[in-house]
């Protein structure tokens, strides 16, 4: 896939002790954008942060949250975002989804790693 130039960046912040039919939300939305073909998504795990609810999520040693928060990011070609998009309605029912405009410098995969969606 060919990834150059003006392009869309999906972020998705959830937290990780959300689930969507008993498994992990971040793993879900992994597993529909390669189903979509969508050119990569990348999820990181904070050590600290708040949302709407304003209640604190910490990695401190003495308090080890299991509910840190996750921020998966996705990045495409702006109409293959949006088609991607209605799919999140569906997941995601509580955290916050952003949508930016982006420009892609370098998209290059590794050929010994390269794989397709199943």
């Amino acid at each position: 896939m060919k990834l150059h130039g003006p392009a869309k960046r999906l972020t998705i912040f959830v937290g990780e002790s959300d689930h969507y039919r008993h498994h992990s939300l971040a793993s879900e939305i992994i597993d529909r954008a390669r189903r979509a073909g969508l050119a990569g998504c990348s999820v990181f795990r904070g050590t600290g942060g708040f949302g709407a609810t304003g209640h604190l999520h910490t990695a401190h040693l003495l308090s080890l949250s299991e509910d840190l928060p996750v921020a998966i990011v996705i990045v495409d070609a702006p109409e293959r975002i949006e088609e991607f998009l209605p799919q999140l309605d569906e997941l995601v029912t509580g955290g916050l989804v952003i949508l930016d405009d982006v420009d892609v410098i370098r998209y290059v995969g590794n050929p010994d790693r390269t794989s397709r969606p199943s």
